[in-house]
């Protein structure tokens, strides 16, 4: 199997209308695909099954799941060959941005300064508001797009995602929420943005820090063990951003579910907020648009792997720097959080930094 013949697969399982997931995990030389044998809907309530699961923000919604076991699997390496230099130009869309004017930038810092006064009103320490933003392309080729993906973003999870009853999702997030090997797990704080101007060595604002130091405590917090290990913070480079990441490790306690790990995790403030349960409220009643599955989560669910020993896996990303693509229309979603301290107008700025991770790629 190569790449191509995959992307030949990706366009005729979405001519055929037939549900698959194609992805590649951070800093990994190799792709995964899942095809579905037909079309039916799957879902997750629990977390107990095998296979790719479709996470949507609100946890009162459905969870989408590809059992493998009703997939046709295919795991193989890329190269560098495989994308060569013509191929990373091909992907060349005209494209038509729906913001012509200050009204969606005025919206969004309105959005904004309702956050910092419903922060500063004691309701909240932290909360993530996001915004939607259209792009229309008359040419659009999605395995072009995916391609691109995987050569401009190998830090990232690049995906691109597909059920007949559910629609088309792309996206390269650079977050982990969870990832189980056996009884270890791994996650991440991920918070604070700055723009990469060509080096990783940069200072940090107050801001950011607090706003990571909340993900941080609040995991911390949330999984409540004593083995748990903390990472000293360091800045990640992803794509044309930077943020400040704390890596944290443990053991899964005996007896403990994975549904209530990952819901004691998620949704965490760096897509949410502090305290939960209040700025997820906040988002709901003023985002003024479905975030659907922008900032949930998606991955491999108790994958059984060979090798040495036979292990189960969990791999499940937070699903950001993504976009949804409906028709001609491409839905790109991005966010920032809020503390205390924020400048609206660097917030807004801060979302037109993010929409360029898929901009790029359009």
């Amino acid at each position: 199997m190569i790449l191509d013949e995959i992307l030949l697969k990706i366009d005729i399982a979405h001519q055929q209308k037939k549900p698959f997931v194609v992805y590649r995990k951070p800093n990994d030389d190799y792709l995964n695909a899942l095809f579905q044998n037909d079309d039916r809907l799957f879902i997750s309530e629990d977390y107990l099954q095998s296979g790719f699961v479709f996470a949507p923000f609100n946890n009162k919604d459905k969870t989408v799941l590809m059992p493998f076991n009703h997939c046709e699997s295919f795991e193989f390496k890329i190269t560098d060959k495989q994308i060569d230099v013509k191929e990373k130009k091909s992907v060349n869309h005209k494209i038509e941005l729906s913001i012509k004017s200050d009204s969606d930038k005025q919206k969004h810092i309105e959005l904004v300064k309702k956050g910092i006064n419903f922060i500063k009103n004691g309701r909240a320490l932290k909360v993530v508001l996001s915004r939607s933003e259209e792009v229309v392309s008359q040419n659009l080729e999605i395995t072009k797009i995916f391609k691109k993906l995987i050569y401009k973003y190998p830090s990232a999870f690049i995906y691109v995602w597909f059920h007949p009853k559910v629609g088309l999702w792309m996206g390269a997030s650079p977050e982990t929420l969870l990832k189980i090997k056996g009884k270890q797990f791994s996650t991440m704080a991920l918070a604070g943005t700055q723009i990469f101007e060509g080096n990783t060595e940069v200072i940090w604002e107050e801001k950011e820090r607090q706003e990571q130091q909340f993900v941080t405590d609040f995991i911390i917090s949330k999984l409540d063990r004593k083995d748990l290990k903390i990472g000293i913070p360091f800045t990640l480079k992803a794509g044309n951003l930077l943020h400040i990441c704390t890596k944290i490790k443990g053991y899964i306690l005996k007896n403990e579910a994975l549904e209530n790990l990952i819901e004691s995790l998620y949704p965490t403030p760096a897509v949410c907020g502090l305290p939960k349960e209040a700025a997820k409220d906040f988002i709901l009643e003023n985002e003024e648009y479905d975030r659907e599955f922008y900032a949930g989560f998606l991955g491999e669910l108790n994958k059984i792997s060979s090798g040495n020993e036979i292990a189960t896996k969990t791999n499940l990303y937070v699903n950001l720097r993504c976009m949804q693509m409906i028709g001609h229309k491409i839905y790109l979603y991005i966010g920032g959080g809020i503390t205390k301290d924020s400048d609206p107008e660097n917030e807004w700025k801060e979302t037109v930094a993010k929409s360029e991770v898929m901009k790029k790629v359009l």
